[in-house]
């Protein structure tokens, strides 16, 4: 578990490794974000009030969104030191809200996560694009090759992904401060030269905007978001490093230095008008611009992995709650229990990267779909948020009140401007939302009902306990351990075991894991112990949504059990079920397939729960589903 009594003394350390993962995102953001403002896609007009109007709004969106609502508030939200959607809404969840609110907390959070996803394969593409777009100022004629060279880096980056991030990741820090002193340098030159622009610091501005430009100015709204992509970065890694680290990182370093970026854009086009072809670029002088070029390069790229890696950990956050069949994972550190990688998602969020990037073929017409799922995101957090200050925080009304009309004005404002972008490539993000929550709502549905049956067939562990007194089994020497979905009901590999083999272990342990609404569980309350008497023993194994359970390893700390278990003198028995459609379905026709697909892909329980290979029996059975 993360510690919050940060020392001071670790304090900049982990500072300049928040800067390093967390911010990559919402740092990149200024290589295209102007650009986008006043493009045609917009129709925002360019003059002297307009840029200084859209400067305001973005300046300001910085301050509400990112600063007040996500480093004031959200990192005060954390459940037991992490952050994110599914680690907030298991910690609303053990607030014991009625049945009502715990679905609309499900519901969110599904929400949320899937949206995530839609995140996750836009935020690398848009990001490398934009930065390899910079060829087509130092060698125009080279223009042709930005999509080539931009698929030849995602590929790298995601064949990298399975030798872990603990090497590269001593580079990030680093490389981003370097990064963001280049933004705040750069800013800084073109400021001196049109101190005015300092103006556009002033919300009149961008009052000013909407009131002379109403519909341009609504239709910017879809480019301004751009300058708070990746804020969900923020709240989602807080685990990593502690809401210091963060917020110093956002006050001390990141928010200045983005600030100086976007108001040196807009003193170089209020000189330069045809700057705004690409404003972040032209800010450095001709024979800087190569190494410019490299640079957004190489922070594109760590702003990449920090998404990556956040879907990794996401991905396994909901294994752990059942929201997704298991996966296999692997873990790529031996220090960090945080650091995993998970094959199945790498490759098909490369491929998903990848085919985007052929689509759109240039961050402009992408930032058209990363509008839609960064504001939905935003949304769903926001909501949320509200849920935490009524209560938890208990706010008064009023606060609450006053607080959130804005908040959600905002947000629905922003999500508005971005809604008529759907038929421009809105409708990528949407698609991939539903995809994701409906896989995610089918396994959580069609674990319940997999389960109810499977109760509704077995038999109580208690009267299985009961009939081994005046049962005649032959008892064999050694440990077994059966593994069951539920702590009350015989394992049907145990059943199955006698019935064909008619022999028990003189140790017989059931052995349930449970994932609990908390990121971990210290080692001495993950296990729990009950002798059930006849040799029988009842072990349930409580593990956190952000922890990987190791079965072995749990056992070897379990004291109570007497005698040691060792793993040359242990038989693990583990049921695997094929699921055959009936005509009576748990769920409807379609979900019931989709449920049977997915479990068919899940890993097995034997590599997902660390077993060694060579001690597990596996004994099938078919269940009508």
């Amino acid at each position: 578990m993360p510690s919050f009594g940060i020392g001071s003394s670790r304090t900049p350390a982990l500072t300049l490794a928040a800067i390093g993962i967390i911010f990559g995102d919402i740092g990149t953001s200024p290589i295209y974000a102007l650009r986008i403002v006043f493009s045609e896609m917009s129709g925002l007009p360019y003059a002297e009030d307009t840029v200084l109007g859209a400067l305001s709004v973005m300046i300001w969106s910085l301050i509400l969104l990112v600063t007040v609502t996500y480093v004031t508030l959200l990192l005060r939200a954390d459940n037991n030191g992490e952050g994110g959607v599914l680690a907030l809404s298991s910690l609303l969840t053990r607030c014991n809200p009625g049945s009502r609110l715990r679905w609309v907390i499900l519901l969110l959070s599904l929400v949320g996560a899937s949206l995530f996803y839609g995140d996750g394969i836009i935020t690398p593409a848009i990001s490398v694009l934009s930065a390899v777009e910079g060829i087509e100022i130092i060698a125009p004629a080279f223009s042709h090759v930005v999509v080539p060279v931009a698929i030849a880096i995602l590929v790298g980056l995601f064949a990298f992904q399975s030798r872990g991030t603990e090497r590269v990741g001593r580079l990030f820090g680093p490389v981003m401060c370097v990064w963001f002193a280049t933004l705040a340098v750069l800013g800084l030159i073109q400021i001196a030269q049109v101190p005015s622009i300092i103006r556009a610091i002033s919300p009149h501005y961008a009052v000013l905007l909407f009131l002379n430009h109403p519909v341009p100015a609504f239709l910017a709204l879809g480019g301004i978001v751009l300058a708070v992509t990746g804020v969900e970065a923020l709240y989602a890694d807080m685990g990593h490093f502690g809401r210091k680290p963060v917020r110093l990182a956002w006050y001390a370093v990141v928010g200045p230095a983005l600030v100086l970026n976007y108001l040196g854009q807009g003193a170089l086009v209020l000189r330069e008008p045809a700057a705004l072809s690409h404003p972040f670029f032209s800010l450095a002088p001709s024979w800087g611009q190569p190494f410019l070029v490299a640079l957004a390069t190489f922070a594109t790229i760590i702003a990449s992995q920090a998404l990556i890696s956040g879907l990794f950990s996401l991905t396994r956050q909901a294994v752990q709650l059942e929201l997704l069949p298991r996966l296999e994972i692997r873990h790529t550190s031996p220090h960090e229990q945080g650091q995993v990688y998970l094959p199945a998602v790498n490759w098909l969020l490369m491929a998903a990267v990848i085919i985007v990037v052929l689509g759109f073929e240039s961050s402009e017409k992408l930032a058209t779909a990363y509008g839609i799922a960064v504001v939905s995101a935003m949304l769903v957090s926001a909501v949320l948020l509200m849920l935490v200050t009524i209560n938890l925080w208990q706010w008064p009304p009023v606060l609450i009140a006053g607080f959130f009309s804005i908040l959600f004005l905002v947000d629905f404002t922003f999500l508005a401007a971005n809604s008529t972008k759907i038929r421009d490539g809105g409708w990528f993000p949407i698609i991939v939302g539903i995809a994701a929550f409906t896989t995610m709502s089918t396994w959580r549905r069609g674990r319940q009902a997999l389960n109810r049956r499977i109760v509704r067939e077995s038999l109580p562990l208690v009267d299985f306990v009961r009939g081994l007194k005046t049962s005649r089994v032959i008892r064999v020497p050694g440990t077994a351990v059966f593994l069951s979905r539920r702590s009350d009901v015989t394992p049907s590999a145990l059943l199955h075991n006698m019935k064909h083999n008619k022999v028990l272990h003189e140790r017989s342990i059931t052995l349930t894991v449970v994932t609990e609404g908390v990121p971990t569980v210290p080692e001495h309350m993950a296990i729990e112990h009950e002798p059930l008497g006849q040799g029988m023993h009842r072990v349930v194994l409580h593990v956190g949504f952000m922890q990987t359970p190791s079965i072995p390893a749990a056992l070897g700390r379990c004291t109570t059990l007497g005698t040691s278990v060792s793993m040359m003198d242990t038989s693990f028995f583990v049921s695997r079920e094929t699921l055959m459609l009936s005509s009576h379905p748990e769920l409807s026709a379609w979900r019931a397939r989709l449920f049977i697909a997915l479990f068919n892909v899940a890993s097995d329980a034997t590599q997902f729960y660390q077993l060694p290979r060579n001690r597990v029996v596996e004994l099938g059975r078919q269940v009508e589903f």
